[in-house]
């Protein structure tokens, strides 16, 4: 499995923050806080849009470096991704994501 496979199954490469903050794109930057803006109902920066990738060491969005209930669980209980959690199919937490992404959930079950 990649790195930039996160502990939800999500591909970081696709993600758009992870994409502004490798190509150090301003205007991507503000599109993103702009959606993740209205999205979420939270007020979001464009300097908040720096991300290398969830399981990489470097920069993290705020909400993937504290607030991310999946990452905390996956870190606290020293998991590769949830998919070597034997939990995984009962877990809400990851439920939220696996149960409208298939391709994350297909990710994390051939991990």
């Amino acid at each position: 499995m990649t790195d930039f496979i996160a502990f939800c199954g999500l591909d970081c490469e696709q993600c758009e923050a992870r994409i502004a903050t490798v190509n150090d794109d301003n205007s991507l930057r503000e599109k993103v806080a702009k959606e993740w803006t209205e999205l979420n109902g939270v007020d979001i920066t464009p300097e908040m849009i720096n991300c290398v990738g969830c399981r990489l060491t470097g920069v993290k969005t705020p909400f993937c470096q504290s607030l991310c209930e999946i990452r905390q669980c996956a870190l606290g209980r020293k998991m590769e991704t949830c998919g070597s959690c034997s939990d995984m199919q009962a877990c809400s937490k990851v439920g939220m994501i696996i149960n409208n992404n298939p391709e994350a959930k297909q990710r994390l079950m051939e991990a």
